[in-house]
């Protein structure tokens, strides 16, 4: 079996970057070879970006409370349920 190749991140390309490409070859060579875009104009939508990220998070952190505020829920009935019908509870 031949030795795994290791990529490196200059071997793949993100849908992002297709999409820098798609709208500019020229910003998107420049930041391949490490220069950074300038623009007074990319700092509110990299905030908004931020915000939109701790959004999501939040709503990741409240679906994973439910699953386990329901997991609760259903344990306690079926122990509720399993006394009942033992006659532990009248």
């Amino acid at each position: 079996m031949g030795k795994k190749r290791v990529q490196n991140k200059s071997d793949v390309l993100s849908a992002s970057e297709i999409g820098r490409y798609c709208y500019c070859s020229y910003a998107w060579f420049l930041q391949r070879c490490g220069y950074e875009a300038e623009s007074p104009f990319l700092e509110p939508g990299a905030k908004a970006h931020i915000a939109l990220g701790d959004t999501i998070d939040g709503f990741e952190t409240r679906v994973r409370h439910a699953r386990w505020y329901a997991l609760v829920g259903l344990l306690t009935l079926c122990i509720a349920f399993l006394l009942f019908f033992l006659g532990v509870i009248l």
